[in-house]
């Protein structure tokens, strides 16, 4: 396996992702329920627009607009028979937004798959690990660097997701869990499982995205870094816990400046790879870049 994120990540350099798909896509008219991957098709210029912004705000590495993008999450909608379509065309968009400066990686977003494997609900185990094959197939011949299975809850569902993209082809793949309970997922799986249980599967960087307090993103980060030895750890964070406002609407209150200073704390305690989820806007990224940069020089 090789590929630039490989080499980035040998060199030591601290890498930033981008911010948030959904949020800023609902603030540039993107309606409540409405699926992310429909403007992939119908709207692509607002997708473009927004990952040139991430580019634009020092991002190394920006995500797919794929979040959803498997047979299982897309089946209600109008895209429902052109899973392929849909993921080749998010990377198409990604990629016109990285070539905006030189280095600049596309990572492929795989998210759950919105249903609960049995026992706990109606889905297979199979039925899963088909439809994260589909996209990751998809996703791969459409030419991205890395694959990221993120905000998970589960681990059988990681897993197969995981058997998935090998099966689909030899790339680096991030796995990253959504510690929505505190340090716990909403299945209570605790970061040391998901350290023993991927670390040996050989994932490129063990993560942790959404759901959660930059106070417990930092906990979390430690408890992985215990037990990670030199797999490197992705973390990126929602801007605070979201907040309703007056017209019901959630309300993400961490500025620019303290999601800068959460991401240097969040270095410190081990993690490689950061970025922002819900609420991290373009300012966001570009206060967290710059940061960077101000902390590595005066190191």
């Amino acid at each position: 396996m090789s590929s630039l994120f490989l080499d980035q990540l040998t060199s030591g350099k601290i890498l930033v992702s981008d911010g948030a798909t959904g949020t800023n896509l609902q603030k540039m008219g993107l309606k409540p329920g409405e699926s992310p991957e429909v403007w992939v098709m119908e709207q692509p210029q607002k997708i473009l627009d927004l990952e040139t912004a991430f580019v634009r705000s020092g991002s190394d590495i920006i995500l797919t607009c794929t979040f959803g993008g498997t047979r299982l999450r897309l089946k209600d909608g109008d895209y429902a028979d052109q899973v392929s379509d849909v993921n080749h065309k998010a990377v198409e968009l990604a990629r016109k937004a990285a070539s905006e400066r030189s280095g600049v990686m596309v990572a492929g977003s795989m998210g759950p798959v919105g249903g609960l494997i049995q026992p706990y609900g109606v889905l297979t185990l199979e039925e899963v690990r088909l439809a994260y094959a589909e996209q990751a197939q998809a996703l791969i011949e459409a030419g991205v660097d890395l694959l990221v299975i993120e905000t998970q809850f589960s681990l059988e569902e990681a897993q197969a997701a995981l058997s998935a993209v090998r099966q689909a082809g030899d790339i680096p793949v991030v796995v990253s869990f959504s510690y929505d309970r505190g340090t716990r997922t909403m299945m209570g799986v605790k970061p040391s499982q998901v350290i023993k249980t991927f670390k040996p599967l050989g994932v490129i960087a063990i993560g942790a995205n959404c759901g959660t307090t930059l106070e417990n993103m930092g906990s979390i980060v430690k408890e992985y870094k215990d037990l990670a030895g030199d797999l490197p750890i992705w973390a990126k964070p929602n801007a605070g816990m979201p907040v309703l406002n007056s017209a019901g609407e959630s309300v993400y209150y961490i500025t620019p400046q303290e999601m800068a200073s959460a991401a240097l704390g969040l270095i410190e305690a081990g993690a490689r790879i950061v970025g922002g989820c819900c609420g991290n806007t373009p300012e966001h990224i570009s206060q967290i870049t710059n940061s960077i940069r101000i902390d590595l020089q005066a190191k």
